[in-house]
């Protein structure tokens, strides 16, 4: 082996044992002790409880980060689209400060603010009965589904929004004015003209919220129900209340499993893009 080569191996050696150290072992132990059951030996019986238990948890967290997701993809491109075709500065600055403001907010403090904010009594219902659109006596709180679903879309975003908008901003800005020289709407020009150009990037931003939604503990234990709830919650639960470490494992490998299948349809569909592109 060449000094060179040596010399790059030694340069890329700190991340590689980080990534070994801090990444690969704790995930390597964790699937290796979901399949141990408490006698020692082998077996499924971790993931049989855990679905026996959680099953309908499991289905209600794919059913919340798959809408909030797609929320989150359809908010972002909106707001990339606006900001890329519109033509009033003020309301651009204004909608761009406004989208990069939950960047530096944590999840545990977006779900604080949710809990003030989307009571019974809060500050979206006492606004709402400011108005006249709402009374007293018909005030619901939304400290269910739908506060975790719009806690994960407020914070989420803002994120998408920026990295999509971010390479809408970088098309060339010629197909775009050929499309209003020929009369095409706002609208038509998004769809047909800028998604399929930053269609990659919107992929890969969804993918990232949908792994960043999975992983939230704070919301759903904040502002969620007792019954269905998100499996972050239940794996908490199970080593916190019981110190069952198996089921918590099994539940986690699951979610690993959610998380895959999402990246897993990606990377198909980016190579079948490829294959296309080059074939």
């Amino acid at each position: 082996m060449t000094e060179s080569r040596w010399t790059s191996l030694l340069m890329i050696a700190p991340a590689l044992l980080i990534v070994l150290g801090l990444f690969l072992v704790p995930l390597g132990l964790s699937v290796q002790q979901a399949f141990v059951d408490p006698t020692g030996g082998v077996s499924l019986a971790n993931f049989a409880k855990a679905i026996t238990l959680y099953g309908k948890d499991i289905l209600f967290t794919l059913l919340i980060v798959g809408l909030a997701t797609g929320l989150t993809g359809l908010i972002a491109v909106s707001v990339g689209g606006y900001l890329v075709l519109a033509t009033g500065p003020r309301t651009v600055s204004a909608l761009r400060w406004l989208f990069r403001l939950p960047l530096f907010i944590p999840f545990v403090v977006v779900a604080q603010m949710m809990r003030t904010f989307l009571a019974k009594f809060g500050l979206f219902n006492n606004l709402l009965m400011t108005l006249g659109l709402l009374t007293p006596e018909t005030a619901q709180g939304m400290l269910d589904w739908r506060g975790i679903v719009f806690a994960f879309v407020w914070k989420q975003a803002a994120f998408a929004a920026l990295v999509i908008g971010g390479a809408m901003a970088a098309l060339d800005k010629s197909t775009i004015e050929a499309a209003r020289d020929l009369g095409a709407s706002r609208p038509r020009i998004l769809v047909q003209i800028i998604l399929p150009q930053v269609r990659t990037t919107v992929m890969v931003t969804l993918v990232l919220s949908f792994v960043m939604m999975l992983s939230v503990l704070s919301v759903p234990i904040m502002l969620g129900t007792e019954s269905p709830t998100m499996i972050t919650v239940d794996m908490a639960w199970r080593v916190n209340s019981y110190r069952d470490y198996g089921v918590a494992n099994a539940l986690g490998v699951i979610s690993l499993l959610m998380a895959s299948s999402v990246a897993w349809i990606y990377l198909r569909h980016a190579a079948k893009e490829k294959g296309q592109t080059y074939g």
